[in-house]
């Protein structure tokens, strides 16, 4: 168990970090993040991430650390799918690449509140409810289905909720916090089932989601260039989900009796980490020609 000090120690330090961000956000606001600039802070929460999960035993169960690396990675993987749905909202709407960067972090800032509070009811959920499991793991593996052609929805839906805000007198900056916000709540509905398909530990729940948050404002302006080379991620994302949807289905059935294999967090961790990486080299591979000038 983790006891009150050390959810106090890291609440405190990963919300000087989040502050720290937002500082650097509103000083810079008026400059354009730079690609060397964006890869270095990536590289930086990325090498944060690692070294918290390797550290994570010193203060919390040894089974934290692998719980915890597997749910930052899904956590990561599907907040890359969601910037590709903020920079598709963020150009439509106009907003200068200076202003960018603190309308993306206000945003991950009120994702991050909105997301403590869904992990405390699904955490309860899960640890009173079995059948919750049967109910999370059909959803993540409808998601699954659903995940490609759900963009396009998103699109059309974001579309309205831009209109209708725009209607109602609101300026694009805060048209644009607003979609993100409720983008996120929406993209939060199918990753916080999926990182409780792998852990029912708030705490592994909360520092992962935290974790793979915090980096985006920078990992934003790093994709922008490749928003159109990553074509297998929502293939490669949409297997993941429904892994461990079957992941959770199977626990379920465990729980009440039935004999049936389950999936150890080890090889979860295996696929999570396989699937990721031959979708990124198979779209790289796929899309290296697409720069290049047509004769």
């Amino acid at each position: 168990m983790i006891s009150s000090t050390e959810w106090l120690i890291t609440i405190g330090v990963l919300s000087a970090v989040i502050i720290f961000d937002l500082i650097l956000a509103v000083v810079r606001r008026n400059k354009e993040t730079t690609p060397r600039e964006a890869l270095g802070w990536t590289l930086f929460y990325v090498l944060a991430a690692i070294a918290f999960g390797y550290l994570l035993p010193h203060w919390a169960p040894a089974e934290y650390r692998k719980e915890f690396i597997a749910g930052w990675l899904t956590e990561y993987s599907l907040s890359v799918d969601n910037l590709f749905v903020f920079i598709i909202l963020l150009t439509s709407l106009k907003i200068k690449k200076e202003s960018q960067q603190l309308v993306l972090l206000l945003g991950i800032m009120i994702a991050i509140v909105l997301r403590v509070i869904l992990i405390f009811l699904g955490v309860a959920l899960v640890t009173r409810f079995t059948w919750v499991f049967f109910f999370f793991g059909a959803f993540l593996i409808f998601t699954a289905y659903k995940l490609i052609e759900e963009k396009k929805n998103m699109e059309e839906e974001e579309a309205k909720l831009v209109s209708f805000l725009r209607n109602r007198g609101f300026s694009n900056f805060g048209i644009a916090l607003i979609a993100l916000g409720v983008t996120d709540l929406i993209f939060a509905l199918d990753s916080i089932p999926a990182i409780l398909g792998l852990t029912t530990s708030s705490y592994v729940v909360i520092t992962a989601n935290i974790f793979a948050l915090m980096g985006l404002r920078q990992l934003y302006f790093l994709l922008q260039g490749l928003m159109d080379r990553l074509i297998h991620l929502s293939r490669g994302l949409s297997f993941i989900l429904a892994f461990i949807g079957v992941k959770m289905i199977l626990h379920a059935l465990h729980s009440i009796g039935l004999h049936v294999p389950e999936v150890s967090l080890e090889l979860s961790l295996g696929v999570i980490i396989t699937t990721l990486t031959v979708t990124a080299i198979t779209s790289l591979v796929a899309t290296r020609n697409m720069e290049k000038p047509q004769p």
